[in-house]
């Protein structure tokens, strides 16, 4: 039982992070590599307002050290791990939720259909509601404080995801009430702020970004909750029971 149910969370959250690296090599990589230009001072302004390349000799040093990554894989290789060991635990946090809040998932087209609307709210709560108030940023704008961020997004995914509970799963009107001002509450209280707004990167960059990488991850998510639900479908129930 066990198995089964962590096979069918393992194989939606790797499928699902493994397309999710063509979907940020073709939106959002490109807009960070834009942005890393500016962050390494490569773009130079001329008197007309234009920006220009340096030396052509500057600009591949500069590629190739963008190329440069964190875990000595490179670039490619690096995103593609992140994206299913990220694919894989989501997966199975998704999945606890759904049976916890005793999701159903009938074989067919019914299975599918739910695990999309559970993905859709996966990524209300933990993509779109906190960029409400604190967006993707590319390399070389300004941020906050990490450890502000981090505990101000965390706050913010548990809180928006009981308030969609309140929504979706109460039948009350005050609850709903309820719920939406649970969602509203860490936006009220406000995000990090960085103590220093200036930036190199143009504002069109950062809201391409914040664009592209809302859209990457909503396409992942969707493809995640499909993929979860057509697999958990064909788990006995008594087995999810």
């Amino acid at each position: 039982m066990i198995v089964r149910l962590l096979l069918a969370a393992l194989a939606a959250g790797l499928i699902a992070g493994m397309a999710m690296t063509p979907a940020q090599y073709l939106k959002t990589i490109p807009l960070i590599m834009q942005a890393e230009t500016y962050e390494n001072g490569e773009v130079a302004h001329t008197h007309d307002g234009t920006e220009t390349a340096e030396a052509s000799s500057h600009s591949h040093g500069a590629e190739t050290s963008s190329d440069d990554s964190m875990l000595g894989f490179g670039r490619f290789w690096d995103t593609v791990l992140a994206n299913l060991v990220a694919g894989a635990g989501f997966a199975l946090m998704l999945a606890a939720v759904a049976l916890l809040m005793g999701v159903e998932f009938p074989v067919g087209r019914d299975g599918v259909m739910r695990g999309l609307l559970l993905g859709v709210a996966a990524w209300f709560c933990v993509q779109l509601a906190p960029s409400m108030s604190l967006p993707p940023a590319v390399p070389g704008f300004p941020y906050a404080d990490l450890g502000d961020r981090q505990g101000w997004w965390m706050i913010t995914v548990a809180m928006s995801a009981v308030g969609v509970w309140c929504i979706v799963m109460r039948p009350e009107w005050l609850v709903k009430a309820v719920g939406v001002a649970i969602i509203v509450a860490p936006h009220v209280w406000g995000s990090p702020v960085p103590e220093d707004l200036s930036s190199e990167v143009p504002a069109y960059l950062a809201s391409a970004y914040a664009a592209a990488s809302l859209a990457t991850t909503l396409f992942f998510w969707l493809l995640l909750g499909g993929l979860l639900g057509s697999f958990l479908s064909r788990v006995p129930e008594e087995h999810t029971a």
